[in-house]
């Protein structure tokens, strides 16, 4: 078979703003098991966008973005539902940066012979696929951002807001998740930036300036990021996986206390995941085993127990349609660092 009988079907994004899930949430509520986890977990979300002093930090692992959730990503920027992202490297750059520069994610099955897709190469996430060959062109476009900085450290905060600048000037699909962060003063966090089509470009970039080069600074994420807990002080995540994205995020609370400044625990806490607490690990550690490490307050945590791309589009729709988000005012987090800017004009950057 040819390529194009595989790459025939893209992946259509959700839209959270076409239909209201707020009856279906408010159902729910009567209900028992899942339905009646992700109805408080909604409810929580609410309430964090009820407080209009309370910073709220979306993290994002797994691949929800290419199955068909990165217009959920833009429309929580646009509107005012986040206000800082701590996600996977594949997430901003294998799947949003790439559909940017206007290539696609494609309906599949998992049900097929790898070595024929390997064959033609196409790269398969379970049931979507995706054009290496568009991929590499993904890499040589990060090479190239790379290559217009000043060679140093930078922080993946740094590196992303540039990744933004570049898309206002060359992006073929406008309405991108790096492109609506940049513009609207919401700082994206990849504490493993390099684990993505990034480190394929940052490589070609090092090897091209071997002396003087850019290269990501993890700690320095690390640092800026609980600046922004800081400056927020009250706080709430909601978390779509776990890994780094989740345990970064909480780690703040921690992180300011040992530089000497007492912070509260994160506030609010949701966590919608498919894993498995019962090897130990961190990705899928309970929201209450979290406040023995002092990160997460137990009075308002939800554990989902559910993959994301079922839950998601009706937790978000329904916190949209409740309108809370209208009120809040806008942290434009970004302007704490020197370089921070916010494109968007008085709109997007003026306080709520």
């Amino acid at each position: 078979m040819k390529k194009k009988n595989f790459l025939k079907t893209p992946v259509r994004h959700i839209d959270i703003t076409s239909f209201d899930a707020t009856p279906i949430i408010e159902a729910m509520q009567g209900m028992s098991f899942t339905a009646r986890d992700l109805a408080a977990a909604a409810g929580i979300y609410d309430r964090m966008l009820s407080e209009k002093r309370c910073g709220i930090i979306l993290t994002i692992a797994g691949s929800t973005s290419a199955a068909g959730c990165m217009q959920i990503y833009v429309e929580m920027v646009k509107n005012n539902m986040v206000d800082a992202i701590v996600a996977t490297g594949a997430t901003v750059v294998d799947m949003d940066f790439f559909e940017a520069l206007g290539f696609r994610h494609y309906q599949g099955t998992p049900f097929v012979d790898d070595r024929v897709l390997r064959s033609l190469y196409i790269d398969r996430i379970y049931d979507t696929y995706i054009d290496e060959t568009e991929l590499q062109i993904c890499d040589k476009t990060i090479q190239t951002v790379a290559d217009g900085l000043s060679p140093r450290p930078h922080s993946s905060r740094e590196f992303i807001r540039e990744m933004g600048r570049y898309l206002t000037e060359n992006a073929v699909k406008k309405d991108s998740l790096v492109q609506a962060a940049f513009e609207h003063g919401v700082p994206i966090f990849c504490p493993a930036f390099s684990d993505s089509s990034a480190g394929f470009g940052l490589v070609l970039h090092q090897v091209k300036h071997p002396k003087a080069h850019v290269s990501i600074d993890s700690v320095k994420d690390f640092l800026e990021l609980t600046q922004i807990k800081i400056k927020a002080g009250e706080t709430g995540l909601l978390m779509i996986g776990g890994g780094t994205p989740k345990n970064f995020a909480q780690d703040t609370v921690v992180c300011a206390e040992v530089l000497g400044k007492i912070v509260p625990m994160h506030k609010y806490a949701v966590q919608i995941t498919v894993a498995d607490v019962r090897d130990g690990a961190c990705s899928s550690s309970t929201l209450k085993e979290a406040n023995s490490w002092g990160k997460v307050d137990s009075s308002n945590e939800q554990m989902v127990y559910a993959e994301a791309t079922s839950v998601l589009p009706l937790l978000t729709s329904y916190a949209w349609h409740r309108g809370n988000w209208k009120k809040r005012k806008r942290w434009h987090f970004a302007k704490l660092f020197a370089d921070g800017s916010c494109s968007a004009g008085p709109a997007g950057c003026s306080e709520a």
